[in-house]
């Protein structure tokens, strides 16, 4: 079979460079690289060129639409069989592609994702920023876990479909704001075969301080309504714990200054919490500094969700006000 990385690229040559260089020393060299840069201002074309007599690659260069219709031009004009997505800040270990091979043909699957991890050359503040957006605590465990709360749904940081996945689908339906997850949602419905390969891990890199950081959840927080705006059954439970737990904070800290004993337990349930991440995080990655940055990052990331979720839930649930910015039908 042979694979067809995707890779959309917007602004980050020095990125797409790290990403190329791990494509160079994969176990198995049965693929090509289909990289389209989405209207970038600081083009990748002469770092494409470097690598073009060591790697099979097309370059490509479009108006700008987002990254999920940038996906599906690459798609379009690629050679594989199966396609496998990436984000350009993804960096992957040397058996990335036999792994994934191996278990696409041995189950059968028509759809896989695969976790990420933080490589060793990563900053403590993106560990502790990879711990908390793969931790139990903060997400249920849904980022490439066996063992997680919910149904697994691919995404685009690490994603891979067959070309009879592409064609009968049509792709991305939405150019962003949780575009992948509702298309592996229609995928799944579809009837085709999806599964986890947790071996087919990426190192994928994070956002370097905590504002970067904050922005992105925010962003992802309001996706999640987004999604449900086409499949409304998707917004679970689960999906309201970070808005229940900012609303929980701050009541807390209200109540404090009204029934001061009463308000004591709720602080203390959250300096519970709070240890069990520092815990948790001290345990996984060996480290105290990263540990006692993962109780930020983890506050962040809740935080941020749930404000981004409020405000896409109170505008799109409430208001019914049709999004207009950031949904592009195809």
């Amino acid at each position: 079979m042979f694979y067809s990385f995707i890779i959309p690229l917007y602004n980050r040559p020095d990125e797409i460079k790290e990403l190329l260089d791990s494509l160079l020393l994969q176990t198995m060299q049965n693929f090509e690289v289909v990289i389209i840069e989405d209207g970038s201002d600081i083009k990748s074309d002469k770092i494409a060129e470097q690598y073009s007599d060591k790697l099979d690659i097309q370059y490509f260069f479009k108006e700008n639409e987002g990254q999920g219709f940038t996906r599906n031009y690459g798609m379009k004009r690629a050679k594989g069989d199966y396609f496998i997505i990436l984000d350009s800040d993804c960096i992957l270990p040397t058996h990335y592609l036999e792994t994934a091979d191996k278990e696409i043909k041995s189950r059968k699957l028509d759809i896989y994702g695969g976790p990420d991890a933080a490589h060793p050359s990563f900053t403590p503040i993106q560990k502790a920023i990879s711990y908390s957006m793969t931790s139990l605590f903060t997400t249920g465990g849904i980022r490439g876990k066996k063992k997680h709360v919910g149904v697994f749904h691919p995404r685009s940081f690490n994603m891979g479909v067959s070309r009879e996945v592409f064609e009968k689908t049509g792709g991305f339906k939405i150019t962003r704001m949780g575009e992948d997850l509702e298309w592996s949602i229609r995928i799944q419905e579809s009837g085709f075969k999806s599964g986890l390969i947790e071996e087919a891990y990426v190192y994928h890199k994070r956002r370097t301080d905590f504002k970067r950081f904050f922005n992105q959840l925010y962003f992802f927080g309001r996706a999640r309504i987004n999604v449900s705006y086409f499949y409304p059954k998707t917004l679970k439970i689960i999906h309201f714990f970070p808005l229940i737990f900012l609303s929980g904070a701050v009541f807390s800290i209200l109540l404090l200054f009204i029934f001061p004993v009463p308000a004591l337990f709720l602080v203390a349930a959250y300096g519970v919490y709070t240890l069990l991440i520092w815990m948790d995080s001290l345990r996984q990655t060996q480290s105290f500094q990263i540990s006692l940055l993962s109780i930020i990052t983890s506050w962040i990331q809740l935080t941020a969700y749930g404000l981004g979720f409020l405000h896409e839930f109170w505008k799109r649930k409430i208001l019914r006000k049709e999004n207009n910015i950031d949904y592009y039908p195809q």
